[in-house]
């Protein structure tokens, strides 16, 4: 089954409506800190997306409804501080189960930053993606208990401890497979290991 996005192109929507489209972290200054797309988006839809998110939901007011239509899918968000959570999510997925589940991931980043703030997302981008992809798999919740998260993201940690050699950059370790953008976010070199010159470098 096939039908129209905003666009006026066919797209398919035969997959069932049961998990996130994509998630976007954004500054009330309409900085992204987060973003993660688990359906699949051409690099042009995703600017789309992001101009979306920066014209229809920054300047609402805080009362205003925090579910939005857009097409073949909705913006369902919530405002935690300086940041929005925005994700968008099937016309026929329940948005209530999903502002609860923006809530259960929020509590995990608490849980770990103890008491989250926009400069954790900043510094420490790799961790928050370890949790969201801890609890959320190709966009769907998998665990919801946010002490086995965060027992599992310690264990990780613990284990890439033991591997690490002495004078090697531990955090670098867990860039590992990070894209070229996001570990320019967290202020690296994308390929570069401290402690490591490697055949050719000096």
């Amino acid at each position: 089954m096939t039908t129209t996005d905003i666009a006026g192109e066919a797209v398919e929507t035969g997959k069932a409506a049961c998990g996130w489209d994509f998630i976007v972290l954004m500054s009330r200054q309409g900085k992204i800190r987060l973003s993660e797309f688990f359906s699949s988006y051409s690099e042009s839809d995703k600017r789309r997306i992001v101009r979306d998110i920066q014209a229809d939901i920054l300047p609402r007011a805080p009362k205003m409804c925090n579910i939005i239509e857009k097409g073949t899918y909705k913006f369902v968000y919530r405002r935690y501080a300086s940041l929005y959570f925005v994700v968008g999510v099937p016309q026929g997925l329940n948005e209530l189960i999903v502002l609860e589940q923006i809530h259960l991931f929020v509590e995990a980043l608490d849980g770990y930053f103890n008491s989250v703030c926009e400069l954790d997302l900043v510094f420490s981008l790799h961790k928050s993606l370890l949790i969201l992809f801890e609890m959320f798999i190709g966009g769907m919740l998998c665990e919801s208990n946010k002490r086995e998260v965060l027992k599992a993201i310690v264990e990780a940690e613990e284990l890439v401890e033991e591997m690490t050699k002495p004078g090697e950059d531990t955090a670098s370790q867990l860039d590992d497979g990070l894209s070229f953008q996001e570990q320019f976010q967290l202020g690296r070199t994308p390929g570069r290991r401290q402690g490591n010159s490697g055949p050719g470098r000096r």
